[in-house]
């Protein structure tokens, strides 16, 4: 059974035009995916073709006007409310604007302890033993723990949304664009967490991407959108045939750098072997 699934998710919009009445823009048309467990997908395609819409339909964020997610079997608009905290336990998100994504007024150590304390029951030493572990697991030291946002940068926040994604142990964690403000060793470093896991714990990843470089690295397999809709679902190994997956490989991209040091991909991922982000802390 699918860990996570879409059956026809459409979504629309209503445009907002300075004169007159707009007509109501189509985002997501007749979608559907699954997730296997210990499965890494890509969900790759041009900005605005509806990545981000989709991956917070399946984490609960939004709700489609047709069509349905399953979580185990499980459709989310019939889930019981002691289910919901299942998901959120089990699903987790890595949004692409770190700054968007946590409270400014609250230290990293708050933001952390978040989904420990709510979603996992930890006790106060319990929860500064695992904050220190999860800060070591994104290269960020223990002095980080009493920082505010606005104290880090870019890169260093978005770490630190990665660790709080990876607290309470997902089973599934959706990253939108995750890693793309990051250095290139840091890159090179996330990636390698997230396949330690995979590895250790059958943890399943949605990557998010429109970077054909980071996918050839990290997935096993792709799933390729646009306008709305999944154009093309292939092995990440092979060479992509649908229109929208052509014109991406085509694009022209900067060659990926220290590639030797990272492990084949399949290697890595054969799946064989504000208040948004709150929410799902909670």
């Amino acid at each position: 059974m699918s860990l996570l699934s879409a059956r026809n998710l459409s979504r629309s919009y209503d445009r907002a035009p300075l004169l007159g009445r707009g007509r109501p823009h189509r985002v997501l048309d007749g979608v559907s995916l699954d997730i296997a467990p210990g499965e890494t997908v890509a969900l790759l395609g041009r900005s605005g073709c509806g990545k981000t819409t989709l991956a917070r339909m399946l984490v609960g964020l939004d709700r489609p006007d047709a069509g349905e997610v399953l979580f185990e079997g499980q459709s989310l608009a019939r889930l019981p409310k002691a289910r919901w905290q299942d998901l959120r336990r089990t699903v987790q998100m890595v949004f692409q604007d770190p700054v968007g994504a946590v409270d400014p007024r609250a230290t990293v150590g708050d933001v952390l302890a978040e989904p420990l304390r709510n979603l996992c029951g930890l006790s106060p030493a319990e929860i500064r033993l695992r904050i220190a572990e999860l800060l070591s697991a994104v290269e960020l030291g223990p002095e980080a723990v009493g920082r505010y946002p606005h104290q880090m940068s870019g890169g260093q926040l978005q770490r630190v949304c990665i660790a709080r994604a990876l607290a309470p142990q997902p089973r599934l964690v959706i990253l939108d664009e995750a890693v793309s403000n990051l250095d290139v060793h840091l890159q090179i470093r996330m990636l390698e967490l997230f396949a330690e896991l995979r590895r250790a714990r059958g943890v399943s990843y949605l990557f998010v991407t429109h970077d054909l470089r980071l996918v050839e690295r990290f997935c096993s397999r792709v799933l390729v959108m646009d306008t709305g809709r999944i154009a093309e679902d292939a092995p990440a190994a092979l060479a992509l045939r649908s229109p929208a997956g052509r014109a991406l490989q085509e694009a022209v991209l900067p060659a990926w750098p220290l590639a030797g040091r990272l492990p084949p991909v399949g290697d890595l991922c054969d799946p064989s072997a504000l208040a948004d982000r709150r929410q799902i802390a909670r």
